[in-house]
């Protein structure tokens, strides 16, 4: 249940319609109080500053009826702009990047403000009344008349929500071009990235990796998808409860369908409830998550890499920017003990044993899957064993060191394939400094 609430979390935090929704509906109850403290005359002292000019009726009327139009019509340009962007952004970084651009709070928070700016006018509006003014029933003898009323307070409420507004446009025009920028993207996936590294593997030690996960009784998916969140806490629970050990098959990020096993249960007998509940903590959808997936991350920088090294449109520049990103993530990871799963202050490790990952995972997943595009170009390639080299004295682990040495070497190879003359003599005395640093260095 606790996992299906967060998957249900991140749909709504990738969504535009939850902060316009919510912003609306305090617009909302905001005008409600406004105009109520306009009826009861609570805010009568604003007509007795000097630097306020009280609103007439109809004054009142052309000012929220220009601020309403304004708004929803700002509004529906700022969501025509966003979705270009989306769509410039998909198309030339990656379909997988979309999801970024949709969690964008900078984006959600402009077009929720204009909203709520509308809906605030629109429903101040209604309660503006000129003094010549009949009730609807005429019928009703007991309220012939109408005084006029003025909102004055509502009115200037609704004024300082315009201008916020306009401010707020400003910084979008200026947010959404910078925040589609290439460099940008890269930055905003690198940081997350070193982040949730730093956050899953807090000890700097660098030597240990992670141990094999006891084996038992599987549990089979029944449900198609990605893994999107696992509810390692509850899995811990009902380890301790059944008096054995589950240890997972699949991590998250893994494409599952009925048969796939998810977990194997150690002992215990899994009855068909156990076997439930354990498959309750597994939630499947169509698309991957970065909350528990560090691969996903890792995915994307490479994804940059390749579209930028491809053909059609050969953009090393863009390439060397996602190398240098991914050597920073690879260097905190070479620097960390990597015996430490998701979330690990919520469950015994003794119970539940993650299906982890060693450093030679993550280096093939990051490094190893854009090499062959790396080794066509001559500048790439020379950035790709800078960037190993880079990573080499953060780790105190020699196995650690000669992977990232079997990982030059093999670009080195890959590169005689498609390389040649001075190109590939520098890349080759490049690799000849790289491999001499990592001998001192091992001895």
């Amino acid at each position: 249940m606790i996992a299906r609430l967060r998957s249900l979390w991140l749909s709504i935090n990738a969504s535009y319609w939850f902060f316009p929704a919510l912003f609306s509906l305090i617009a909302f109850f905001l005008s409600f109080v406004t105009v109520y403290v306009d009826r009861i005359g609570a805010a009568e002292w604003l007509t007795t500053l000097p630097w306020l000019e009280p609103a007439r009726p109809e004054g009142a009327r052309t000012v929220l009826t220009v601020i309403a139009g304004s708004m929803i019509g700002v509004a529906a340009t700022v969501f025509s702009i966003t979705i270009a962007a989306v769509a410039y952004a998909s198309g030339n970084y990656g379909p997988r990047l979309l999801t970024n651009f949709m969690e964008d709070r900078g984006n959600q928070l402009s077009l929720g403000t204009f909203i709520a700016t509308f809906v605030y006018a629109l429903m101040v509006l209604r309660v503006v009344r000129s003094e010549d003014e009949r009730p609807a029933n005429a019928a009703d003898a007991a309220a012939t008349a109408l005084p006029g009323f003025t909102p004055q307070l509502s009115l200037l409420v609704a004024t300082v929500m315009a201008i916020g507004s306009v401010a707020v446009l400003v910084y979008f025009l200026h947010h959404i071009p910078a925040g589609i920028r290439i460099n940008t993207v890269l930055q905003g996936i690198g940081e997350r990235l070193i982040r949730d590294i730093k956050t899953r593997f807090p000890e700097e030690e660098g030597k240990r990796e992670p141990r094999e996960p006891c084996g038992g009784k599987p549990v089979f998916a029944e449900s198609d998808g990605y893994l999107e969140i696992i509810d390692f806490e509850t899995l811990g629970r009902i380890a301790e409860k059944a008096g054995g050990r589950i240890a997972l098959r699949r991590r998250t990020g893994d494409f599952v369908h009925r048969g796939v096993p998810l977990a194997e249960i150690g002992e215990a007998e899994p009855d068909d409830d156990l076997a439930k509940a354990i498959r309750d903590c597994f939630v499947t959808g169509g698309m991957r998550t970065a909350t528990q997936d560090l691969e996903h991350l890792i995915d994307e920088l490479v994804e940059i890499a390749l579209r930028a090294l491809s053909p059609g449109i050969n953009d090393p520049f863009t390439a060397i920017t996602a190398i240098h990103w991914l050597s920073a993530a690879m260097a905190e990871l070479a620097a960390r003990n990597l015996d430490r799963g998701p979330e690990q202050d919520s469950y015994d490790r003794n119970r539940v044993q993650p299906l982890d990952d060693d450093f030679e995972h993550y280096l093939n997943r990051s490094f190893s899957a854009m090499r062959a595009s790396v080794a066509g170009s001559a500048m790439a390639s020379l950035k790709f064993l800078d960037a190993l080299a880079s990573i080499a004295p953060m780790t105190r682990s020699q196995r650690r060191r000669e992977m990232l040495l079997g990982e030059g070497l093999l670009l080195v190879e890959q590169a005689k394939t498609v390389l040649e003359g001075p190109s590939m003599d520098r890349l080759n005395e490049r690799f000849d400094s790289f491999a001499e640093a990592m001998e001192k260095r091992g001895s």
